[in-house]
């Protein structure tokens, strides 16, 4: 059986997302727009997680909690998105302007996430894996 072809190309930071060995690399990748969108939600978790290790995750910019992974961040072709898991459940009222799916909140990066809910997320996140 022949797979099916798609017409779907890889974006740019898709193509180079396996040779990421650090966040910041991963940033230095993505669109300007994108970056600073991305390095205010890094800050935010930082803040609210100051004993979590940054890494990379999945080709994606991570925290990790007590070897655990706590939350991932990144850039796709027309939006940012923040990975809290499947906490999202618990706070769907405030997420209601948001595109969300099982454990993804996707935002423009003209409209980040708001602090006070990214802390929120991160602190069930904590709770929830134990740290």
């Amino acid at each position: 059986m022949k797979r099916k072809k798609t017409s779907r190309r890889p974006t740019a930071a898709a193509t180079k997302a396996d040779k990421f060995k650090t966040p910041d690399a991963y940033l230095a990748a993505v669109s300007a727009d994108k970056r600073a969108a991305l390095e205010t939600l890094r800050k935010t978790i930082k803040a609210a997680a100051p004993e979590a290790e940054e890494c990379i995750s999945y080709q994606l910019p991570a925290f990790r909690l007590n070897g655990k992974l706590l939350v991932a961040y990144g850039a796709a072709a027309n939006h940012c998105a923040f990975y809290p898991g499947s906490v999202l459940a618990a706070l769907k009222d405030e997420l209601k302007d948001y595109d969300t799916s099982k454990g993804t909140i996707r935002f423009p990066a003209d409209r980040c996430l708001p602090p006070a809910l990214v802390r929120k997320l991160v602190k069930l996140r904590i709770a929830k894996i134990g740290g």
